[in-house]
């Protein structure tokens, strides 16, 4: 096999290699069909098994009750901006937002688009992001309140999701499937799957039957959450491939890496290098976040210029440590620490850390 980086991309985002060998064996003939995994029907009953495991799995995972609905909708998570909007705000129903970057600005610009009746109750912009709201307070008579639970490009994350009498609704992208979550709080949970548990291309979104009487009956058909809920996700083709992925990954979280728990250790350890190291750096690394806010999903730092900035990303690579730049609009460096990068490559990032700070101070 070619030599593997150590993958820090923020997603498309590393993948458990036991995993991919399991595509790469299967791939051309899969469970003797003679067929590829993406050759299959869609209507065969090879994938509806692929279909009802991978849900059966999601449903363990999160203990989730029979009144969870688990769909896949094409579009990725932007999508879900506008039809989380489309779907849940009729007319005379306000939602609540809070914002706190990227993701969650283009969340309430999409309900402004739609000219919905939405409140911004708290944001963190006034300190570029670096941290996450608290004591904010929320009208009973709202259909959610909407959060990014992980922020990937400042590095911020919920490590508590807020005990409310409205349910949250919750764009999930950077931080599913990877820490046990009270999934009662929620009303509604999506994620591009495209960083923890799959390729790109698709989006999961876990809905509560009480969400429901909000969807309207005159919504185009494919951006209605009722018709994939009633034809289990199934009106027309979906992402086959990346369903049959998902699966695979999440085998993989349950039964080799103790479930949510076991992956939520993981991630804690893996996230106390790198920040370790920025704590002990005597300034030269400069974390982004607030320290009680930190992500363990993606740690964002500077260095002191951007000269040194661009010689970290250069010298990283050529020994194997992919994908640490930031993201484009905040600079600086990102190092995505997802659920399937290995705890080796996290510590091979921090030695290097230590290294590049001990050669240019």
């Amino acid at each position: 096999m070619e030599k593997r980086i150590f993958n820090f991309n923020p997603g498309p985002a590393a993948q458990p290699l036991s995993v991919l060998k399991k595509i790469q064996k299967d791939f051309l003939n899969y469970n003797n069909t003679g067929m590829s995994i993406i050759e299959i029907s869609h209507r065969s009953d090879e994938f509806m098994e692929i279909l009802e495991y991978t849900k059966a799995r999601i449903k363990r995972l999160y203990n989730l009750s029979d009144k969870w609905n688990i769909i896949f909708v094409p579009g990725g998570a932007s999508l879900q901006f506008a039809m989380l909007a489309m779907n849940l705000l009729p007319e005379n129903t306000q939602g609540e937002y809070i914002n706190t970057g990227t993701w969650s600005t283009k969340a309430i610009q999409e309900a402004q688009i739609q000219k919905k009746n939405i409140k911004v109750t708290a944001s963190s912009e006034d300190r570029s992001f670096s941290y996450i709201p608290e004591n904010f307070t929320t009208d009973d008579k709202s259909a959610f309140l909407h959060i990014t639970t992980n922020n990937t490009v400042r590095g911020t994350q919920w490590h508590k999701i807020p005990d409310l009498n409205i349910p949250i609704a919750a764009d999930m992208c950077s931080d599913i499937l990877s820490r046990p979550l009270d999934i009662e709080k929620f009303g509604i949970i999506y994620a591009g799957i495209q960083k923890n548990i799959g390729p790109s291309g698709t989006a999961l979104v876990l809905i509560h039957d009480d969400m429901l009487k909000l969807i309207p009956d005159d919504l185009p058909t494919m951006l209605s959450y009722k018709t994939y809920i009633n034809k289990d996700s199934m009106h027309n083709t979906p992402s086959t491939f990346a369903i049959y992925c998902c699966g695979l990954v999440l085998k993989w979280i349950e039964e080799d890496m103790g479930g949510l728990k076991g992956i939520e250790d993981l991630n804690k350890r893996k996230a106390g290098y790198i920040y370790d190291e920025i704590d002990s750096s005597g300034g030269f690394y400069k974390g982004t976040a607030e320290i009680k806010d930190r992500s363990l999903m993606n740690a964002t730092f500077r260095l002191p210029d951007e000269d040194l900035e661009k010689k970290f990303v250069q010298e990283a690579s050529k020994i194997g440590l992919g994908g640490l730049k930031g993201h484009r609009s905040a600079g600086g460096i990102r190092a995505s620490l997802y659920n399937a990068v290995p705890e080796t490559g996290v510590k091979a990032l921090a030695e290097f850390m230590k290294k590049f700070r001990k050669d240019n101070s």
